[in-house]
């Protein structure tokens, strides 16, 4: 059965890759080959990210399964949104999410150092750097320094969340609060999207109700970290004026939820 499943799962990410990005069949050969590197082709964007599984999956939940329903949860947010991107891994997100908004603004943070190497790269490469500014630090609470576990370039598991994991290393990086993240863009954020590994919690339970007033829309990963529970964060979004409108459970503790305080059609 395990064969089988590896199997499986192989075809099905040879499929993506053919027809997800317009160099599939190069992107197949640099992983055969072992480059260090991938880079993937999508319409006018090139990205490069490490060749390691774990670094590939993120590409792959925006390009090929659209796993944010980007075009249904940004729909209606005007010509010119503002988006604040937590966990901003090596640019996907980003990056598309100006593709499909050219007017759009971005604020982008991604605390691993060497994750964050590729993010910056990513955005230059693009010519993006007027609309993308990217923070190599991580957002918390309160800022200030954030220990949390690097599993290399590109890792999903890089975060509090990993904290003790074999072959991890711990490291200590800048926070800045998430009240002076809004408060740089002016109070007014259209979108955020959240995939912070376990510093969710940390991020919205310890951060004032108020500060998400200006907040329109969230999407965000949300994890199973101990003595937590994705209730506890709903419960807070919603004395923020945010209402779940949809989730997905990927595992106890685990899951995609999408909030807004304004009608999502």
């Amino acid at each position: 059965m395990k064969v089988a499943r590896r199997f499986r799962s192989a075809a099905m990410r040879t499929r993506q890759t053919i027809t997800s990005f317009d160099n599939g069949w190069s992107i197949l050969r640099q992983i055969l080959t072992r480059s260090d590197d991938l880079v993937y082709q999508v319409g006018t964007l090139q990205i490069t990210g490490p060749n390691v599984p774990g670094a590939r999956v993120p590409v792959y939940e925006v390009f090929s399964e659209d796993e944010y329903s980007m075009e249904w949860f940004s729909q209606g947010l005007g010509r010119n949104p503002v988006l604040v991107d937590i966990g901003a891994h090596i640019g996907c997100f980003s990056l598309q999410f100006v593709t499909r908004h050219p007017g759009a603004r971005v604020e982008a943070y991604e605390p691993t150092p060497s994750t964050g190497s590729y993010l910056q790269a990513n955005v230059e490469a693009n010519g993006l750097s007027g609309q993308i500014a990217v923070h190599r630090r991580a957002v918390a609470a309160t800022a200030g320094q954030l220990v949390m576990a690097d599993n290399g370039a590109g890792s999903g598991h890089n975060g509090v969340l990993h904290l003790g994991e074999a072959g991890s290393v711990t490291i200590e990086v800048p926070c800045v609060s998430l009240a002076d993240v809004f408060e740089a863009v002016g109070g007014q954020v259209d979108l955020i999207k959240m995939d912070a590994e376990g510093a969710e919690y940390d991020i919205i339970l310890n951060s004032s109700p108020e500060s998400m007033s200006g907040v329109r829309r969230v999407v965000m990963e949300y994890h199973a970290l101990p003595g937590h529970s994705f209730e506890e964060l709903e419960s807070r979004l919603g004395e923020g004026g945010l209402t779940l409108v949809r989730r997905e459970r990927y595992a106890s503790g685990l899951g995609l939820a999408w909030f807004a305080r304004d009608i999502v059609g």
